[in-house]
């Protein structure tokens, strides 16, 4: 027996992959989260297909469900938001497939990190200011592993993506600062990520909690923070060595001034 797991996308229903939308349309049973996915993409599966929402289902009932149908032969998806491997809980249900002999196979969806940097008009790594991304999210009722604390995290002082963390925002500057950051590093807020209502919010580490409740974002927002989210970046002179006239690589050779 198989299922497949599908990335949705981060909201715009254009956004999945095509290899996504085609099983989607393929797809016998579909399986969804509804309080995440867009109602639309969901329309694009065959008229004949039975939709399965599972916002309000627990782990146990959505592993059943999927293997009553696939054991009788029908192609089964699950629809997940954004990309399955990130915050995705799709490791639980994996295992409990698995032990009913049943395969998954995964398929990659664009991730909410990287539409609100879309969104934002941003690189996250800017040569020579920074070349890493950690993605993470701060403490709240679930714990995060010790040794992945937001302060030590932050430390590292590169581009940081939070997830999940919307409502934590007096904990972030908190810990931010006494990673040593500056109250005036740029943070950018994307709430709905390509979603038609969509809000992007420029702020600097000082005024985040406050801009946060100015614009009464509470959930479904992406926090991206650090220098490359400076919205004059553009103007600055950091460049990649790829496209520069003197270095020479596989494809081009570099023309010495």
């Amino acid at each position: 027996m198989n299922i497949t797991i599908i990335g949705a996308g981060p909201g715009d229903p254009d956004l999945i992959t095509v290899k996504g939308l085609k099983l989607l349309q393929e797809a016998d049973v579909v399986l969804y989260a509804d309080s995440l996915v867009s109602e639309e993409l969901i329309e694009r599966a065959k008229p004949e297909s039975e939709i399965i929402k599972t916002a309000g289902m627990h782990l146990e009932e959505m592993v059943q469900v999927m293997v009553e149908r696939a054991s009788v032969g029908k192609k089964v998806v699950r629809v997940h938001t954004g990309d399955p491997a990130v915050y995705g809980a799709i490791m639980e249900q994996i295992a409990l497939l698995n032990k009913r002999d049943v395969n998954v196979e995964i398929i990659p969806g664009v991730s909410s990190v990287f539409a609100s940097a879309a969104a934002l008009g941003a690189e996250l790594t800017i040569p020579e200011l920074t070349q890493t991304v950690i993605l993470t999210r701060a403490e709240g009722r679930t714990p995060v592993p010790e040794r992945e604390k937001l302060r030590d995290l932050a430390k590292h002082h590169c581009t940081v993506a939070l997830f999940l963390s919307a409502t934590l925002t007096k904990k972030i500057v908190k810990e931010f600062l006494a990673a040593g950051w500056s109250k005036e590093t740029p943070v950018g807020v994307v709430y709905k990520a390509t979603w038609p209502d969509q809000k992007v919010v420029r702020s600097t580490l000082e005024n985040l909690d406050e801009d946060m409740r100015t614009y009464g974002i509470r959930k479904q927002a992406m926090i991206l923070a650090g220098w490359a989210l400076d919205k004059d970046i553009h103007q600055k002179d950091f460049k990649s060595k790829l496209y520069d006239k003197e270095f020479t690589h596989g494809f081009r050779k570099g023309v010495k001034q």
